[in-house]
């Protein structure tokens, strides 16, 4: 009766041959394509020889002519062949481009060198910890997603036997703590009579900017990103379909997808602002550019976010309002319509959020409440 087949993956009995300097060991080893074959590797000894021989057989069991990844591949090589895989994926430019920072900036450079099988829980939670004394939990816990994401390529094709990321300390960012700030009436109203003032900011055309994101709530992305085509100066509506965002190797483009799906929008105008838009359309002219953009550059083009943000916050220092940023539209339009009476469903509508939880909790100022027990607890007075 023929010798039952060894199974894949593993090797014989291991025989030793030889003496003195060139001590040679040998075992057979069934291949995972079903071949068995003969390995061996000498070394002056015996134990030396043996030794060598099952490192041999540990990484042969990973070794497959088809594969170009194995628990011997630099992370590096990984990181970038996953990259490959996510950057034809239905992600968000955004996202991607955030990703390929955290690779380039911190796991590459930390953890690049090392091949998948020397990455392990250990290593993985070290650099996790440096990264997030360097530069806090926030941007700690994306390298972590983004480091997961590596790993869990690396262990479909072998080259781990298990995620190691998934073992380490979860990251928590603290919410900021306080209420959502946001500006009264008559602080917005003076804010916007200031303006007028500031010259570095009337050349910088950010007066009606200003004034359209405190009338809608919008992104600064999407309102850079508005074209004459998604008003309806005589309904008086504004339709939100798309946000501005820059690409690396092709700069600014328009995004034709807001923030989040819920993100598609169509708001009506306060008639101060459509009275504003109509002005600004009179004064509007070929030379504004193919793209019939309501907030375009000195030159026709699509105006970069960050650097309006910057120039915002310029002339609000200038205001004599240091700590606020563009995003204090968004609040206050938020906390306006939740003093007004109106639902947080309207106002997620409004912001184009998909979870009302998020208007609520980051966007709504918190209201000093009546709950009744004033009155419960004046049995408590002793006067």
């Amino acid at each position: 009766m023929a010798r039952p087949s060894l199974p894949l993956g593993t090797h014989g009995e291991i025989r030793y041959y030889g003496s003195g300097k060139r001590c040679i060991a040998r075992t057979l080893y069934r291949d995972y394509d079903g071949v068995t074959r003969q390995i061996e590797r000498w070394a002056t000894s015996k134990a030396a020889a043996g030794r060598a021989l099952k490192e041999a057989l540990r990484d042969r069991l990973w070794v497959d002519t088809a594969a170009e990844i194995s628990p011997d591949t630099k992370l590096q090589v990984v990181a970038e062949a996953w990259w490959l895989e996510f950057d034809e994926s239905d992600a968000s430019p955004g996202t991607k481009r955030v990703y390929r920072e955290r690779l380039d900036q911190q796991i590459i450079p930390s953890l690049g060198g090392l091949r998948c099988r020397e990455v392990t829980i250990g290593v993985v939670q070290r650099c996790l910890t440096a990264v997030k004394h360097n530069h806090g939990p926030s941007l700690t816990k994306t390298v972590r997603t983004v480091l997961s994401n590596v790993c869990k390529f690396a262990a479909r094709h072998d080259a781990m036997k298990l995620n190691p990321v998934r073992e380490t300390a979860t990251i928590s960012v603290k919410p900021k703590k306080g209420v959502a700030k946001a500006l009264a009436v008559e602080e917005i109203k003076q804010l916007r009579a200031l303006l007028t003032y500031d010259d570095r900011a009337i050349s910088r055309d950010l007066l009606d900017l200003v004034d359209v994101m405190a009338a809608t709530g919008l992104r600064i992305g999407e309102a850079l990103a508005l074209v004459w085509d998604a008003i309806d100066l005589e309904a008086g509506t504004v339709e939100v379909r798309s946000t501005v965002i820059r690409i690396k190797g092709q700069g600014l483009v328009i995004k034709p997808e807001p923030k989040t799906d819920a993100g598609y929008r169509t708001l009506v105008l306060p008639s101060w602002c459509k009275q504003l838009l109509k002005a600004r359309w009179a004064r509007s002219d070929l030379s504004w550019g193919e793209l019939r953009l309501v907030f375009p550059s000195a030159v026709a083009t699509l105006r970069d976010p960050s650097n309006v943000d910057h120039h915002l916050k310029d002339a609000f220092v200038w205001a004599g309002l240091p700590d606020i940023t563009s995003h204090i539209f968004r609040k206050t339009v938020a906390t306006l319509m939740d003093k007004a009476g109106l639902s947080a469903r309207a106002g997620a509508d409004q912001l184009g959020h998909a979870q009302v939880s998020m208007t609520q909790n980051t966007y709504f100022g918190r209201k000093v409440s009546d709950t009744g027990a004033a009155d419960v607890l004046e049995v408590l007075n002793i006067a």
